[in-house]
């Protein structure tokens, strides 16, 4: 066979199994067609993170501004919301916590005996049925009172009856109670103005009482959430 037929036979050949393979740059087109799509949705996402901050819907705009930074990490929507996430996520968790004390009380008006009652309460912590609740009274004609009550046989006071009482973790107080007359199972604080005033400036409160039949025990009651424009004073009869 000639050389030059030889030659040209053998550079066909090669041209023709090189021709078979891939291209570089084919293979990587989808990863470049893929990251414009990310920038958008990122895009996208940042601006209603932006939105919800401004309206201080801190709650709302976490869980967003935390899928960006997984989601789409390097990009410059990710690093815009790394610099307000952790402030953002500290203040939903604020909310969050802050709205859970909230449920915790119960607001009630109405008639009682001849007069316009207001109450607010909240159940000591724990999940026994027949758990102790603190009750804020405000009544047109009795006035304003404060006191413990359950659904048991009641509670034990010697004769200078008082109640250990810690709000926070500040030192123990003793604060002055009684009995009532009528028998129902309870016990009034007598200086309900005092303990209401010291109520509102904590976030719980810890009263040790002795329950008939179950002897000494704490009482944990998560006051935080008090919200005093819900218990106003009824106009005096």
């Amino acid at each position: 066979m000639d050389v030059r037929i030889a030659f040209a036979v053998l550079a066909a050949a090669l041209l023709a199994a090189c021709s078979d393979k891939p291209s570089a740059p084919a293979a990587s087109a989808p990863a470049t067609k893929a990251a414009p799509v990310a920038d958008a949705q990122a895009t996208k996402s940042v601006e209603m993170y932006r939105q919800l901050l401004q309206s201080k819907s801190y709650e709302l705009a976490a869980p967003i501004g935390e899928e960006i930074v997984q989601k789409y990490p390097n990009t410059a929507a990710a690093k815009e919301v790394q610099e307000t996430l952790a402030d953002t996520s500290a203040k939903a968790s604020a909310i969050t916590s802050r709205r859970r004390l909230e449920r915790l009380w119960i607001y009630q008006s109405g008639k009682e005996s001849g007069g316009d009652q207001n109450t607010a309460s909240i159940y000591a912590a724990g999940n026994a049925a027949d758990r102790v609740r603190l009750v804020l009274r405000r009544h047109s004609a009795w006035g304003q009172s404060a006191y413990l009550f359950g659904s048991g046989k009641g509670f034990e006071c010697g004769k200078s009856c008082s109640l250990q009482v810690r709000f926070d973790d500040g030192p123990p107080e003793r604060i002055k109670a009684h009995l009532p007359e009528t028998g129902e199972p309870a016990i009034f604080i007598s200086d309900d103005r005092a303990f209401i005033a010291k109520m509102t400036k904590a976030q719980k409160v810890s009263i040790d009482v002795n329950l008939k039949g179950k002897g000494a025990q704490t009482l944990a009651f998560e006051v935080g959430g008090y919200d005093p424009d819900k218990f106003p004073t009824p106009k005096k009869k």
